[in-house]
């Protein structure tokens, strides 16, 4: 079945499959949800283009970790909230209806009675700049690397970048971008910055409104 997929983001039933175009990387792609009975003849069937190589979870996670998303688990729990995570966006503009009118799950913990957030501990921030990669745990410190201010959620070597990218919390006083911190790498402090994300621009397709 012929799909002309750059004005599409929504595909059924070929294979017995639902495709998305969405995927947690980043990147423009596709998920596809499908029985069991069927992954292998679709991976296979995928596989016969020679433009088509297969690659593992280890791969996305860099992507993610490039484009700024979160991992359930790592980044966040049921300890954060949407604000302490900067993704309070996904409720809404200020004076919007689901700001004004909470009423979903938690919204007492997140919204003031005006709508707006209700200010936080911590946040979710980029960090760049050390010459290791800082794995999950590290240890944030501030500048003079006297005073712990949080501490690394998910770390790698960015393939896109050349160099070691990690998120994680810090005090919502030290979450500003631009804010030098020492990170705990292998009992050694090292140099780095608080930073913007994504590290790396998004390209995932994005309907037409």
């Amino acid at each position: 079945r012929n799909e002309n997929l750059l004005e599409t983001h929504h595909l059924h039933n070929t294979y017995s499959s639902t495709k998305y175009r969405c995927g947690y990387t980043g990147e423009d792609g596709f998920e596809i949800a499908m029985p069991s009975a069927n992954a292998v003849s679709i991976a296979s069937k995928l596989l016969e283009d020679p433009s088509v190589l297969p690659t593992g979870l280890g791969a996305r996670d860099s992507l993610r970790l490039e484009a700024g998303l979160c991992l359930y688990g790592s980044d966040l729990d049921e300890t954060t909230t949407p604000t302490m995570g900067t993704l309070g966006w996904t409720l809404g503009p200020p004076k919007s209806r689901r700001r004004m009118e909470g009423g979903f799950l938690g919204a007492e913990h997140i919204l003031t009675p005006e709508g707006k957030f209700k200010k936080v501990p911590k946040k979710r921030v980029g960090i760049k700049g050390m010459k290791a990669p800082a794995r999950g745990h590290t240890e944030i410190y501030d500048a003079n690397g006297e005073t712990k201010i949080g501490e690394v959620t998910s770390g790698t070597f960015s393939p896109c970048l050349k160099q070691p990218i990690a998120m994680g919390y810090v005090g919502t006083a030290s979450s500003k971008v631009g804010t030098e911190v020492m990170l705990k790498i292998r009992n050694k402090m090292q140099k780095a910055e608080i930073v913007k994300m994504p590290f790396v621009e998004s390209r995932y397709y994005r309907a037409p409104e």
